[in-house]
Order: C-alpha cells, then sequence, then structure tokens
C-alpha cells in the first residue's frame, strides 16, 4: 500500500431525483426544432427537474436511503458534509438543516459544507477519509443535492442548457476494514481557465441594490465549451498519470471509473483518449444530464446498487470543475 493509505468503506449510499421529467423532443418542441435535435446535438434523452421537491427535500431522500442501504440510524452519523456547487442558501451552511431535517439531535453531529464546485464529492470524501483515519470521527455522510435547472441560459445558448438535470446522492463512509481505502488523492487547480464557466451572482461581486440588473444578468450561467474542452485537452491526461502513479497503478489495473457527468463529449475523451474504453465507464449522461456535484455520487450509487461495483474492485473517481479544477480518488472498495 502507498504511505498515504487511508482506511475507509463505503458503507451505503443513495440517490435521489425529482418526479418530473423533461424529455428532450420537449426541449425541440420549445426551440422550434425537429424532434430529435436536442438529443443528436447534445446527446441527452431526459433529465429529471424540481417542480415540487427543493433541494433539501431531495437531499433528504438520498440520505435515508443511503442510511437505509448501510442498515445504520441517522443518530449514527457524527460528521455531514453537505457538498455542492450552489447552497440552499448564502448563510447559514446547509448541512445544519439536513442534520435538523435528518432528526440528528443538536449538538450530536459536526455538520459543515465543502464547494468545490463539480468536484464537492470527492473533496467532501477526501476530507471525510482524513477525519476518519485520525479517528476524529466514526460514521460521515456526504450528501450533494443540486438544482441545476435553475439560472440555465435557454435564450442565449440552449446547448449548454439542456446538458443539465438535478438531482441529489448521499455516501456513508466509515473506517476501513482491510484493505478498503484511499490509496490516492489529487486535485490540481489551473486559474487560467477560471473564466470558462460562471455563474457570478449570488457572492458579493454584484451588489443587488447597487445594480441590480447586472445581478440579474449574472444570475445566468455561462459556459465557453471550446475553452473548457482546450484545457481539458491539454492538461487532463497528465493529471490522470500523475493521480496513477501516487496509487501505484497502471491505466489496466482500474475496474472501473466514476467520472463526473460533464458532458458526452467529454465521457467519449476518457474512454477514447484516456484510454479505459466505454465498459469500465460509468454513463449516466443519457437519462440524467449533467447533475454538477450530484453527478459522480449519483453514478456511485447507481454502480453498486446494479453490482458493476463490489466489494475489492480498484475503482477511479474523476471529474473537472469550474475554477478550472481537475480532480480524482483511487479507492479500493
Amino acid at each position: 500500500m502507498p504511505s498515504t493509505f487511508r482506511g475507509m468503506k463505503i458503507v451505503g449510499s443513495g440517490c435521489a431525483v425529482p418526479e418530473a421529467r423533461l424529455l428532450s423532443t420537449e426541449i425541440d418542441a420549445r426551440l422550434g426544432q425537429a424532434p430529435g435535435w436536442t438529443e443528436q446535438h447534445v446527446g441527452i434523452a431526459s433529465r429529471h427537474v424540481c417542480q415540487t421537491e427543493d433541494q433539501i427535500d431531495l437531499g433528504e431522500l438520498a440520505a435515508k436511503r443511503a442510511l437505509a442501504a448501510a442498515s445504520y440510524a441517522a443518530s449514527d452519523v457524527d460528521l455531514l458534509i453537505f457538498a455542492a456547487a450552489v447552497p440552499y442558501q448564502s448563510i447559514p451552511a446547509t448541512a445544519p438543516l439536513l442534520q435538523r431535517r435528518l432528526g440528528i439531535p443538536d449538538g450530536a453531529c459536526a455538520a459543515f459544507d465543502v464547494n468545490s464546485t463539480c468536484l464537492s464529492f470527492l473533496t467532501a470524501s477526501d476530507i471525510a477519509a482524513s477525519f476518519l483515519a485520525g479517528g476524529s470521527y466514526k460514521c460521515c455522510l456526504v450528501v450533494s443535492s443540486e438544482i441545476a435547472s435553475r439560472g440555465l441560459p435557454w435564450q442565449t445558448d440552449p446547448l449548454v442548457a439542456a446538458l443539465f438535470g438535478d438531482g441529489a446522492a448521499a455516501a456513508l463512509f466509515a473506517p476501513g476494514d482491510g484493505p478498503a481505502g484511499i490509496l490516492a488523492a489529487r486535485m490540481e487547480t489551473y486559474p487560467s481557465g477560471y473564466e470558462d464557466c460562471a455563474l457570478g451572482a449570488g457572492g458579493t461581486r454584484y451588489d443587488f441594490h447597487k445594480d441590480p440588473e447586472a445581478f440579474a444578468r449574472h444570475a445566468v450561467f455561462e459556459m465557453d465549451g471550446r475553452a473548457l474542452f482546450r484545457h481539458t485537452i491539454s492538461y487532463f491526461e497528465k493529471f490522470l498519470e500523475r493521480l496513477l502513479a501516487a496509487a501505484g497503478w497502471r491505466r489496466d489495473d482500474v475496474d472501473l471509473v466514476i467520472p463526473h457527468q460533464a458532458s458526452p463529449i467529454a465521457l467519449a475523451h476518457l474512454a477514447d483518449r484516456c484510454g479505459f474504453g466505454e465498459q469500465r465507464i460509468v454513463n449516466i449522461m443519457r437519462d440524467h444530464g449533467n447533475q454538477i456535484a450530484a453527478s459522480i455520487p449519483t453514478a456511485l450509487d447507481i454502480a453498486r446498487s446494479s453490482g458493476r461495483l463490489t466489494d475489492g474492485m480498484k475503482m477511479l473517481m474523476l471529474g473537472t470543475s469550474a475554477g478550472l479544477s481537475f480532480g480524482g480518488l483511487a479507492m479500493i472498495v
């Protein structure tokens, strides 16, 4: 084992999607295109969108399913991390609200948020592994819940808007038994790609009281897909080599890849240019879309529940995020 090995076991996982499902043919009609146009150009047949649910509803349901899958009670959790690109509100953090929804009493656990946009679940899992290995906590629940359908650029960039869907997923972690755990974790940030993706409003950059028009204008998601893909092509493969080297793995050693569902093009690049092939990549893009931080844990739960990911397998969780960052965990499950 590498000297950085941290024992950690995934004891349960769960995911949740809204009841409403938006078909690509509905988007075709909205855009005045022929049926099949959106699926042909975007590669997504449907995605779920919130109508009656909110972000906390989805997170609570995913968390309860993860607890049930592990046969754990909410009272067993002593660390709760909410990992998402967009919180329920700016202040306070979202995690305490989830703690209350799950019925975990005051003072019974630590609860805080982590935001590394699409890589938030990976970052939170890495933090959980360190806390569990150090003995600070015994049971960590990581929850990612996103309403990606808000603030999409339907008027200016419908092909980007059509990529996104809503959803939530959660994973329950405990100290690992035997070989289970994280062999390597790596994150590299390239701020030269900072402007590739942006949702400018909501922080301190734009003052709603002084300039409400600017605030509203930047409350819509923007993405320069060509620039983002160019940066990814330039740096991602070398990043992957460094991650695998840290784990002591070759590409052929990897049993399954759980990637961020950025886009069909990004997943094709991972299969072809990175040498994993489609059979080793969990691809849920067609019926879920890009769920931002919830994409990786949703793919993880689907892989576990379908039997594609089983104990003892060598798994890579990989992704890119706005900023621009690349991240990955090499883990024995």
